[in-house]
């Protein structure tokens, strides 16, 4: 039997009905997070198999927590906007906060869909259910995170808002440019801000008591989001001064700093119902580092850092294609471009699964984890929001 044939032999087909999955939630069980990875940042087909499989886990399994790769501020008005509040007129200007280069990454027609769902879902409830929140744990918002802490101390303290504006007045000197930050301080051209943002952090947190007195649930979110936006400054300051130290030092905090989002979001939401979390993200992120030549280059990421502390409490699904298209730019900041994805490589898992003659299918890893096919070294397709296929090995 050959390579592909055993694959075959263990292959879920998939035919777009409305039961493909069942056999995928029942392994999933009771699990408390469900990571979904993809291998490219500009797939259709991704991203609507994700938002499938999300609905179920929310509707069928009770998730409440959706944290995708993206900043803090910008999804934190999706979250309000699917929490019911007005401040949007419609599901376009929820997600317009994306406006940052890539952009197309999470506002697409698929994301339109997703969001006015989830704001039927929560509209709908069963009371004795929670409502679903829309968090991002990426850390690329230094600016915008600031000026979030800011207009929230203006309006509860602004004594307070006065010694923060004093304090991040230090990033004033590079022009919203946080990778001039980060080579400045490296150089010795520029003192770090570490101190100060940590001063920043450690104040909001000591006033916890006091913000929290005032408006109740309200308030709660609130401080929540104040205090994730002052930790997310204090995580970045060290990523971009990590940037020219190497790749490692920066993937690694980067990673750990997703992972601590999750964390802090499942503290806070922690009540009579443990809270249950899916993350969206690039499988680079979601899959398990110790098992690629990650763990050789000494990078750790999510889906390792989630198996290492919540062990079987953590799903991990990954999506990978042999061809396709994509949507990807060819240089950073470059305008979006719909691309052929080439033919699998040689070797590749890709190639392998193509072979099996089956157009869609998932497969238990878990259960199939002794099948000495899937334990041998091939390499696996990985397109991020550029592309050049000439490139790819």
């Amino acid at each position: 039997m050959t390579d592909a044939e055993f694959v075959r032999e263990i292959a879920q087909p998939l035919s777009g009905g409305v039961n493909d999955y069942d056999g995928l939630l029942k392994l999933i069980g009771d699990a408390q997070f469900v990571l979904v990875g993809e291998a490219t940042h500009g797939t259709h087909e991704f991203y609507s198999e994700r938002a499938a499989i999300t609905k179920r886990l929310i509707a069928e399994k009770g998730f409440s927590v959706v944290a995708i790769e993206a900043d803090w501020p910008d999804s934190a008005r999706v979250h309000r906007y699917v929490r019911g509040n007005m401040a949007d007129a419609n599901t376009n200007e929820a997600l317009s906060g994306f406006s940052r280069f890539p952009i197309w990454m999470w506002r697409n027609t698929v994301m339109v869909d997703f969001v006015e769902w989830l704001r039927r879902f929560n509209r709908d409830i069963d009371p004795k259910q929670a409502p679903v929140g829309f968090y991002g744990m990426d850390l690329y918002s230094l600016h915008a995170s600031i000026e979030a802490v800011l207009k929230y101390l203006e309006k509860v303290d602004p004594d307070s808002a006065k010694r923060a504006q004093l304090r991040y007045s230090c990033f004033d000197h590079f022009s919203r440019k946080p990778q001039k930050y980060g080579y400045a301080t490296t150089v010795g051209a520029a003192e770090p801000c570490e101190e100060a943002v940590v001063e920043q952090l450690i104040e909001l947190q000591s006033k916890a008591a006091e913000f929290l007195s005032r408006d109740g649930d309200v308030a709660a979110e609130e401080l929540f989001f104040a205090e994730q936006n002052a930790r997310l400054v204090k995580n970045a300051e060290q990523y971009y001064r990590s940037m020219f130290r190497g790749r490692a030092s920066s993937w690694n905090l980067r990673d750990r700093h997703m992972v601590e989002t999750i964390e802090n979001l499942v503290a806070h939401l922690d009540g009579s119902r443990q809270p249950k979390a899916i993350v969206w993200a690039h499988n680079s992120h979601l899959g398990d580092a110790r098992a690629t030549e990650m763990s050789h280059y000494g990078e750790v990421n999510v889906g390792q850092l989630m198996r290492e502390r919540f062990g079987d409490e953590a799903a991990l699904i990954g999506f990978s294609t042999h061809h396709g298209t994509v949507t990807a730019a060819s240089d950073w900041g470059a305008p979006a471009e719909r691309k052929n994805v080439r033919p699998a490589l040689r070797g590749s898992y890709e190639e392998l699964f193509h072979e099996t003659g089956l157009p869609r299918f998932w497969i238990d890893l878990q259960g199939a984890g002794q099948i000495g096919v899937l334990q041998q070294r091939r390499i696996e397709r990985a397109i991020g929001v550029i592309y050049r296929p000439e490139t790819e090995r």
